[in-house]
């Protein structure tokens, strides 16, 4: 059984590659010369022909509405710059290496002799293949939980600023001052929007590039309150933002509290296992005993 499907596989494999590019191994190889060899064998072996595939599949309506789903997913979070093409490199190389690991767990239980390693073969193909697209969600989630318990600082920051003279066009910019560190995604969205300021773009079309890099509905409602009262400035901007940065404290709480639960609740099996070890420990002396 796991011969007939290491060969199976392995025949596969080679029929993905292509006989130009298995030509072309030989000499990668002899010229090999640390990560840039590396991955060009790996772009050659993995990337290339698997890429081929995924381009194939895509002409069903399926894998298209996944790719489409995992492209929008990495265009919020590397930007607008992000093309289709790197998209499709990605999902390549995700699906590449998780077949990679189960030719390889094929070949590995046919030598050893044990079925169990094929059945972890066919876990961590599916492991490897659709990791990073489970990865592109929770980064996602994991940025918009950023995005939205950063806004209410900020426009707490940008209040004060505007009750104390500044327009809101500078207090925008002064909001940015003394962060050098653009690693948040507010910091680093907010920082790109008074780089365009800077460079003469006007602020409504800022805020509403902005808004689009967000991709957050609560940032599209901070810049819709902002288009909607910046040219008035003062108080009735102030009462404007305050009466949404409200609302996005509450949220914030409600985010802090969710956050304190999941944790609380990934605690537990700790504690059920530590639990289970202390009963085995305390048993034992006591079974040892009778029997």
């Amino acid at each position: 059984m796991a011969l007939f499907a290491a060969l199976l596989l392995t025949a596969g494999w080679v029929f993905l590659i292509g006989r130009s590019a298995l030509r072309r191994i030989p000499r990668l190889l002899r010229q090999n010369r640390g990560k840039k060899g590396d991955a060009a064998l790996s772009a050659l072996l993995i990337q290339e022909p698997f890429l081929r595939a995924w381009e194939k599949a895509c002409e069903w309506d399926a894998f298209q509405h996944m790719l489409n789903s995992y492209h929008g997913k990495l265009m919020i979070l590397n930007g607008a710059s992000w093309t289709i093409e790197r998209t499709k490199a990605e999902a390549a190389s995700s699906v590449g290496t998780g077949y990679a690991a189960l030719v390889g767990s094929c070949w590995l239980s046919w030598m050893i002799g044990e079925n169990f390693i094929l059945f972890a073969g066919v876990l961590a193909f599916v492991a490897l293949a659709f990791r990073q697209f489970a990865e592109a969600g929770k980064k996602l989630e994991r940025r918009k939980k950023a995005i939205i318990t950063g806004l209410p600082d900020r426009m707490s920051k940008l209040m004060l600023l505007v009750s104390a003279g500044e327009t809101v066009q500078r207090a925008f910019v002064r909001c940015m001052e003394g962060i050098d560190n653009l690693n948040h995604p507010l910091d680093k969205e907010w920082g790109a929007a008074v780089a365009a300021m800077n460079n003469g773009q006007s602020f409504s079309v800022v805020l509403e590039r902005f808004n689009r890099s967000c991709a957050v509905q609560e940032a599209s409602l901070f810049t819709t309150v902002m288009l909607l009262n910046y040219r008035k400035g003062g108080e009735h901007f102030v009462l404007a933002v305050r009466e949404l940065s409200y609302s996005l404290w509450e949220k914030r709480k409600g985010l802090a509290r969710i956050s304190g639960e999941e944790a609380s609740s990934k605690l537990v099996f700790p504690l059920v296992g530590v639990m289970f070890i202390m009963m085995i420990i305390v048993a034992a002396p006591a079974l040892l005993v009778m029997s």
